[in-house]
């Protein structure tokens, strides 16, 4: 895939100093070539993240459920940047528990940092996206939710479920300005996040996928990468699932068989 035209582009990555965020964040500065804002709530992380990445990369504390502080962020972009070209909302929580088990403050803190976050993120770059001939958002949603579940996740799968929601009335109110919204939905990939959930469970994850592994941070990136560039300038409203084939097969003996 062609990249030239990510060069020199003004890029914000929410939650971007660990996992598929960092990973983003990663693939926008190199193989993008693209200046990076990595944002995240502890600046020594994200500067750390960006320091790794180079290429005009510099970090930025920002909590995603406060409007001053994604108000900040878009400024700080526009001043180091030039504009803002492309915002991967990407900040995320997934903590696993029980339906029957969950408390309302669980949920909401969910729901404030998936959904409310990714509102807010979009809002506050909405006047620089505008003056951008190349304006991007791309969603990190989850196939948990939109097309799958997973016990101690209901929470979660509602909130990924949600934002596609919000992309596809955002994508029809922003295409006068030429900005296109779209969403990658990953399946299984190894994070710090993932490593928590144990061996075991990664193990059996990796059974269920044709592929017989699971992703890579990179391979979002790559997804974000293809949705924010100029030859994807037609797609918007539109999302890509990147789980190597997991939500394909109707048990794990129709792999089996395969």
């Amino acid at each position: 895939m062609t990249t030239s035209s990510l060069q020199g582009k003004s890029v914000i990555v929410t939650g971007a100093s660990k996992g598929i965020g960092k990973g983003i964040a990663r693939v926008f500065a190199r193989d993008g070539g693209a200046k990076v804002l990595v944002v995240s709530r502890h600046l020594k992380e994200a500067e750390a993240a960006a320091k790794e990445f180079g290429n005009g990369a510099s970090g930025f504390a920002a909590d995603v459920t406060k409007p001053e502080d994604m108000a900040a962020m878009a400024k700080a972009a526009n001043e180091r940047y030039g504009g803002i070209d492309v915002l991967c909302a990407n900040a995320g929580v997934f903590p696993q528990v029980k339906l029957e088990e969950m408390s309302v403050d669980q949920w909401d803190d969910t729901f404030a940092i998936n959904v409310k976050g990714c509102f807010l993120s979009v809002q506050a770059c909405m006047p620089y996206l505008k003056k951008s001939q190349q304006g991007r958002v791309v969603i990190t949603s989850s196939i948990t939710g939109p097309v799958t579940g997973f016990p101690g996740w209901s929470h979660y799968g509602a909130t990924k479920a949600a934002q596609l929601g919000f992309m596809r009335t955002a994508c029809i109110e922003l295409a006068k300005y030429g900005i296109t919204v779209n969403a990658v939905l990953p399946g299984n990939i190894v994070t710090e996040g993932l490593a928590e959930l144990g061996e075991a469970y990664q193990k059996s994850m990796a059974a269920s996928v044709p592929l017989k592994r699971l992703g890579h941070v990179d391979d979002i990136g790559h997804a974000a990468l293809f949705f924010a560039s100029k030859e994807a300038a037609y797609i918007t409203g539109q999302t890509i699932i990147v789980d190597g084939g997991q939500i394909l097969p109707e048990s794990l003996d129709a792999l089996a068989q395969a």
